[in-house]
């Protein structure tokens, strides 16, 4: 079995949504916080580190990511367009966000857990694990721990961030939202195929989870207008949400037990750094927006790209909000990171 699921794409990706929707229903049986998303998260992050083979070929991806960019689109509506005149702010509290977490969690990590201070900067990184990987490799960093760090800060705050909200007073735990109107099929096929055709555009320009955006964006367009009214089915959307969720546990793939042991400690302290950091930030920011705390919370919180959208779309929050935050997020750090690592670091 273990060599059928090595060898065979589809099977491998079958076996591991199927798995990924058990992760959810075991999540839903518990009382898991968003649990589309934790559940699979974290069952199929076990089974990863336990060294099966999951994951998910690239076209199956893609769709789960159009899928639910299409769905978090069509949460575009009156109230949306009105926050956008709110935004300028945001994007210079998130901008200070960023930097404060670097600063921290780069002095937390050099001084405590013995990093190297550019490697120190690289792992506190709150986003941007490409980036990170590449300019690690490039200064010789350790990019294994630094790896291990960044992946480990995705999971944990795909997990605590619904308890924040919950803390914050959001309903993590009733079931997803239902809308007063559904999508015809005509319409979303419609939105599907632009979405599909705009995704490998975006990857032109180098947009980050590009077929997740290119959904979103036709989507969004379509619905400002009122073109194609109503969200997508229900169950297509609960569908998606946990394909998001199985793919956060997949980063597990390849990581072994010792690799985590060596640094667990750092990655869980980083990581509760920025989770604290983020609350502590967005709450004042929310009330000064007239925002409710959770949506600012899931729209600055840096876990994964795809995995904050999906959550905030989950909650109900402002599609376009949350997206333009955590796109201005990847598009701050390659600024940030380059400066802080040219004026504060050592010579190699």
């Amino acid at each position: 079995m273990r060599t059928l699921i090595e060898t065979n794409l589809v099977v491998q990706t079958l076996v591991t949504l199927a798995l990924g929707a058990i992760g959810a229903g075991i999540g839903q049986v518990i009382g898991l916080p968003l649990y589309p998303i934790t559940g699979p998260a974290l069952f199929i992050s076990a089974l990863s580190l336990a060294g099966l083979p999951l994951g998910l070929a690239i076209p199956f991806r893609n769709l789960a990511f159009l899928v639910v960019g299409v769905g978090i689109g069509a949460g575009m509506n009156a109230e949306a367009r009105a926050a956008m005149l709110h935004w300028p702010f945001a994007f210079a509290a998130l901008a200070g966000l960023l930097l404060l977490i670097l600063v921290v969690n780069r002095w937390l990590l050099e001084t405590l857990f013995g990093f190297e201070r550019r490697a120190a900067l690289l792992a506190a990184s709150p986003g941007h694990l490409s980036f990170v990987v590449a300019m690690s490799s490039a200064i010789d960093a350790d990019v294994a721990r630094i790896s291990v760090i960044q992946t480990v800060r995705v999971l944990i705050l795909s997990v605590l961030v619904p308890f924040a909200l919950g803390a914050l007073g959001a309903d993590v735990g009733a079931p997803m939202p239902q809308a007063a109107q559904v999508m015809g099929w005509g319409a979303m096929a419609v939105l599907m195929l632009l979405g599909a055709g705009l995704g490998p555009v975006l990857k032109r320009v180098k947009v980050p989870a590009h077929f997740l955006i290119a959904g979103l964006l036709v989507s969004a367009s379509s619905h400002f207008f009122d073109l194609t009214p109503g969200a997508i089915h229900p169950g297509i959307a609960l569908a998606g949400f946990t394909a998001i969720g199985t793919l956060i546990g997949t980063r597990f793939r390849g990581i072994t037990l010792a690799d985590l042991r060596r640094a667990l400690l750092a990655a869980l302290s980083a990581t509760a750094v920025t989770l604290g950091l983020t609350v502590g930030i967005a709450a004042p920011v929310a009330g000064l927006l007239g925002m409710p705390a959770a949506h600012v919370v899931v729209a600055f919180a840096p876990g994964g790209l795809e995995t904050m959208i999906a959550m905030g779309a989950i909650l109900g929050a402002d599609a376009g909000f949350v997206a333009a935050c955590h796109l201005g997020r990847l598009l701050f750090l390659p600024v940030l990171l380059p400066m802080m690592l040219g004026r504060g670091s050592k010579p190699a």
